[in-house]
């Protein structure tokens, strides 16, 4: 990321992700912890929808490992998203850096268990799932192809905000 031009195209993509991660969570992910008189029939029925047609067991009947990844997005990430959404957007927020390599780091972290239930979890067996789940390659590959995005974006962050000459503090030492 080395042209600017580059640089603030990573900026613009960074900037929508944070933008479409606000209403995707207060929508749809925290349905699982917040009251479900809170949301509309409407919006309970599309993420049942979304649940049964891609076979996401996480989100069907969310187990309490689940829900404390989702509290953590309540608590930590969903006040980090207008911020982060305002300084990619604007560009050049050198002050953002700490708070999105902690965010990239945390997602990352979060992203690990999740997709390695979808890939190696045996649905048929474990109690905590009732049978719900992927059952063949091909279903379980589609439900991790939702969920990579969420992997791989943070990545991308992590990469810039580590790697980027831009983004990178210059120690401002104190003249004696």
């Amino acid at each position: 990321m080395g042209t600017p031009s580059a640089r603030r195209g990573l900026e613009w993509l960074l900037g929508l992700y944070f933008l479409s991660h606000i209403p995707i969570t207060l929508l749809f992910d925290l349905q699982a912890v917040l009251p479900r008189e809170l949301y509309p029939v409407e919006l309970r029925n599309l993420l049942t929808w979304y649940a049964k047609e891609f076979k996401d067991p996480l989100l069907q009947d969310p187990p309490m490992w689940f829900k404390s990844f989702l509290f953590c997005e309540l608590v930590f990430q969903l006040p980090f998203f207008p911020i982060a959404t305002y300084a990619f957007f604007k560009g050049g927020c050198k002050w953002i850096r700490t708070a999105a390599i902690v965010y990239s780091a945390h997602t990352m972290t979060t992203l690990i268990p999740i997709l390695c239930t979808f890939l190696l979890e045996d649905f048929s067996k474990a109690s905590g799932f009732k049978g719900q789940g992927p059952k063949t390659l091909r279903e379980r590959l589609t439900l991790v192809s939702v969920y990579a995005p969420y992997f791989l974006i943070p990545l991308m962050l992590l990469l810039f905000m580590l790697r980027s000459p831009y983004y990178k503090y210059e120690e401002k030492r104190k003249k004696k």
